[in-house]
């Protein structure tokens, strides 16, 4: 203070010379109140000692645990016109049991005979194609005959051309012995000739012997004629073997190229009646899909068409039906920072929509309503929703799950995971951290228990 001013500082009394500030301080529910809250800080600092189960939290709902038990729209495969409903919404079916009969829309399948006339047609495509098998031996028949044939026309030109080698043989000693016949023939003349010079023989004789040497002359040339034609034989012989061969061949080749044609028209009819076979049993097929029938036993949920003489595609939704009989199961979503903690086998609780519920998450013993899972399955791809999904069984070791549940149920989960005090949860939280990644130790299979 500077005391420029000429006014006196105030002065302050003390306040506990009055009796009302003596009575105040001297109350004893301040000191109550004093050592309440002290009480009560030395038990939020006990409490902070605590143990903490850590815990990973999710939201779902009821599922199956099979894909088979889940509730399937019934489509129908092939197009048509809604002639007849045989149920309701809300009845129960027998797999088998008929729900829908539809007419046929498209102009390929009007025909009402259209399976027996293609029965016809593949009934008399199997009899062309017996008939072409039947062609196909008879020309194999014909092969083999002509082939036997050749071999014996073979066999028996063999044979003319020995004959004629023979015939060419006998006719060239036939020759020989002429010729001889004609030297013979020749010196008796010449010598009858000389001797009639001499007067030894008469003129009669030199006739006779000139005879003699013109025969032998003239049975000469036949020889030679007959040893010629009998060549010629020979020769012939020889080409008609090449002739009946070529014959033969070309008649055995003219078989062979009919066989393979028939054979060509046989493998085509074989197609043919794979083909009316194929569409004969599509038709047959395709007759027994007009009535559309419940592929397993469940309640009718929705009609998702309705109406008589309404159209309607291939693959179109017809109703909706729920499995009578399922494993009920939780799929939940978890964040993707809390996916590398769980695992397959962890221990969850459970707790359902409209089931009375007492939920204390980090002591799970000490909560009420909540019900026992094993994770059976982890989906490794991201869902829509940014979350992981997780899908959970009941825990055979504990209480069964309710049976009034329902499939589409909400449902919470927290997956159990470390026990740690519970300031270092708080700490945790307020660091963001995530929490312990635990796993208990691998037993040691060699070791025995004493």
């Amino acid at each position: 203070m500077l005391n420029i001013s000429n006014n006196k500082k105030a002065r302050i009394e003390s306040v506990e010379q009055f009796s009302t500030v003596k009575q105040l301080a001297n109350r004893p529910h301040y000191k109550i109140l004093n050592r309440i809250i002290i009480g009560l800080c030395l038990l939020a600092v006990l409490v902070l000692f605590l143990p903490w189960t850590q815990n990973v939290s999710g939201s779902g709902a009821v599922t199956t645990l099979k894909p088979n038990q889940r509730p399937q729209t019934i489509h129908t495969a092939i197009a048509g016109r809604i002639e007849k409903w045989y149920v309701k919404e809300g009845d129960f079916v027998e797999k088998g049991d008929t729900i829908l009969f539809i007419s046929e829309v498209k102009e390929d399948y009007f025909d009402p005979n259209l399976v027996n006339n293609t029965k016809q047609q593949v009934d008399a495509k199997k009899s062309s194609l017996e008939s072409y098998d039947s062609k196909v031996k008879s020309l194999e028949s014909q092969m083999a005959a002509l082939s036997n044939e050749l071999t014996l026309k073979i066999q028996q030109a063999n044979n003319k051309i020995r004959q004629a080698r023979l015939k060419v043989k006998s006719d060239s000693i036939d020759l020989e012995a002429v010729k001889t016949q004609l030297r013979i023939a020749t010196t008796q003349f010449d010598r009858s000739t000389q001797l009639n010079k001499d007067g030894l023989k008469p003129l009669t004789d030199v006739e006779e012997k000139r005879l003699k040497l013109q025969d032998a002359q003239a049975k000469i040339i036949t020889q030679e004629n007959k040893l010629l034609t009998a060549k010629n034989e020979l020769i012939n012989a020889r080409v008609e073997i090449g002739r009946l061969t070529a014959e033969y061949n070309e008649k055995i080749a003219k078989s062979s190229s009919d066989k393979f044609t028939a054979l060509s028209s046989q493998f085509d009819t074989e197609a043919q009646v794979s083909k009316l076979e194929n569409q004969y049993v599509n038709y047959s097929i395709r007759n027994g899909m007009y009535y559309i029938k419940a592929p397993q036993s469940g309640y009718v949920n929705r009609a998702l068409q309705s109406g008589i003489g309404e159209t309607i595609k291939e693959g179109t939704s017809v109703v909706s039906i729920m499995p009578a009989s399922y494993e009920i199961a939780v799929e939940t979503y978890v964040k993707p920072i809390d996916l590398p903690l769980l695992k397959r086998g962890d221990e969850v609780r459970v707790w359902f929509d409209g089931w009375p519920t007492i939920v204390f998450s980090g002591w799970p013993g000490m909560s009420y309503g909540t019900f026992g899972g094993r994770i059976v399955a982890i989906e490794n791809f991201i869902s829509p929703n940014g979350k992981y999904r997780v899908l959970i069984a009941p825990d055979k070791n504990e209480a069964s799950w309710p049976k009034q549940l329902s499939i589409g149920a909400g449902v919470q989960t927290i997956a159990l995971l470390d026990t740690v005090p519970i300031w270092f949860e708080i700490w945790r939280t307020l660091n963001g951290f995530p929490p312990n990644y635990y796993q208990a130790e691998p037993k040691n299979e060699n070791s025995k228990e004493k």
